[in-house]
């Protein structure tokens, strides 16, 4: 708690110092809402009150998706489901300086599985924003943390239909907390983004336990030749055809303390509490239709497995280990785009008896009918599993996808 009240009374003290004007935030509240990590679909269904002092953006999008399963040792199935249903509002209360964002889902695969004595997952972002000028931004709320570049764009700016096997595993995604970043974007010259957050490490809506832990996060963006034409770092595969060569490198570290669950923010309740580590490298270019985006993920800690003390049979562990990404992509004049990513994954030793290793190869083709707001996606994926005896498993799916949204 005491870092908590720390943070705070820093919080208010930039809010106290940092009273410049900006009248371009008056006039134009969607520059704010850039810096959000969202992809920014348009202005939406936008009102604001006639002394201007509230306004309200509602926006929503959906993903209806069809998929084909062949794995070895299971029959062949396919699955027709809305994957993602989300409702956004966003906009501002008294002054455009103070931006509040709310996120909900409401599509199954995103609410997951009710058991009796657990919440409804329906909240996803509930956060406000106080934001000085153009540097400065502070959040309180559950939002995204400054992770992982894929995890930080939003599903609706992915130009495959799913996020890589690595993300799946060692993301740090939301969390409720404190953030503070600083802003120092130019387009055209080098530039940088520190951001930082402190939050209590057991992820989104989370109510089943209550503990002292503490995640602390922190993350720098570099852009060696200036930032990306309109915010581009936050959507995948170069759509405004980059007339200049543009370069992200970012690094994050996060240390989440006496963490709860078996990956961090996410996953199954731990035995015992462990405190985790996890480290975070990214690499994005986009230039003249070209997209190229790498990524290194890992998570570790110490005695990875916990057991339940009232049986020594049933146990759970830490997914610790480590992956790289590999994405590349060209898009056509005609907004076809051709994708293409691999991943590799090595999961610890400790607990390499109890999951394989896993590669993963997926080759997709977008067709962009207004940007990432509304396109259609095909793709074929294939995983490669091992496992610690030496056999292998190969799987592979196919997939269509709709996504539209405002």
């Amino acid at each position: 708690m005491k870092l908590f009240s720390y943070l705070l009374l820093f919080l208010f003290s930039v809010i106290g110092f940092s009273q410049e004007k900006n009248d371009s935030l008056k006039t134009s509240n969607d520059l704010k809402l850039a810096a959000l990590p969202y992809y920014n679909y348009g202005k939406g269904l936008g009102i604001t009150s006639a002394d201007s002092l509230f306004q309200l953006n509602i926006r929503f999008r959906m993903q209806n998706r069809v998929t084909y399963f062949n794995e070895e040792g299971k029959d062949n199935r396919y699955e027709a489901h809305i994957r993602r249903l989300r409702l956004r509002f966003d906009g501002y209360v008294y002054n455009p300086k103070f931006i509040y964002v709310i996120q909900l889902s409401f599509a199954p695969g995103d609410v997951g599985e009710v058991h009796e004595g657990e919440n409804i997952n329906i909240i996803r972002d509930a956060v406000f924003y106080y934001r000085p000028n153009k540097h400065w931004n502070i959040l309180f709320g559950q939002t995204k943390l400054p992770g992982n570049r894929q995890r930080v764009n939003s599903s609706g700016a992915l130009q495959l239909t799913d996020r890589s096997i690595n993300n799946a595993k060692f993301t740090i995604d939301r969390d409720f907390g404190v953030q503070v970043y600083y802003l120092q974007e130019s387009p055209e010259k080098f530039s940088y983004n520190v951001k930082t957050a402190i939050s209590k490490g057991d992820g989104r809506n989370w109510t089943q336990t209550s503990d002292d832990g503490v995640a602390l996060t922190g993350k720098v963006e570099l852009f060696p030749f200036g930032s990306f034409t309109k915010n581009g770092i936050y959507f995948e595969g170069d759509l405004v055809r980059e007339k200049k060569p543009k370069l992200m490198l970012s690094g994050v570290f996060q240390q989440n303390n006496r963490a709860v669950r078996t990956n961090g923010q996410l996953g199954v309740l731990l035995f015992e509490p462990r405190t985790m580590k996890s480290y975070f490298a990214d690499l994005m270019f986009k230039y003249n239709g070209w997209a190229f985006m790498s990524a290194y993920m890992q998570r570790e800690s110490k005695d990875l497995i916990t057991y339940n003390p009232d049986d020594f049979t049933d146990f759970n562990y830490v997914f610790a280990g480590k992956g790289m990404d590999y994405q590349l992509s060209y898009l056509f004049r005609n907004d076809y785009e051709l994708i293409g990513r691999f991943s590799n994954q090595f999961v610890d030793k400790e607990i390499r008896v109890f999951t394989p290793d896993t590669k993963q190869y997926s080759l997709g083709v977008t067709k962009y009918i207004r940007e990432h707001a509304f396109k259609l996606q095909a793709e074929v994926t294939m995983d490669e599993k091992t496992y610690y005896d030496g056999t292998t498993k190969n799987n592979w799916y196919v997939r269509a996808q709709l996504e539209i949204g405002i």
